[in-house]
């Protein structure tokens, strides 16, 4: 069972990339562009938003928006048998 949910989870594992804009803390009129990737779970995404928080709670420059890309990192049919084996020396 517990195998059964972890490989169901897995297929919901991707990279994420987010693209957060915020306000410069000294020059609140300038954004500053950060780029942080991470692997997720989509679509909740629960590191994301452990990551905002930590933003949001620790750090000054105030956030502008987020804008996230995602990919699966596994999908179905994606690995194929070996049929042939070469060895060099």
């Amino acid at each position: 069972m517990a195998g059964e949910v972890l490989s169901h989870r897995w297929d919901e594992y991707g990279m994420i990339t987010a693209q957060i804009l915020y306000h410069m803390p000294d020059h609140p009129s300038v954004l500053q562009t950060f780029i942080w990737q991470t692997f997720d779970l989509a679509p909740e995404f629960p590191e994301l938003h452990r990551f905002l928080d930590f933003w949001q709670r620790e750090l000054d420059g105030p956030l502008h928006s987020v804008t996230v890309a995602h990919k699966k990192l596994v999908r179905a049919g994606q690995f194929e048998p070996v049929t042939t084996q070469i060895t060099l020396h």
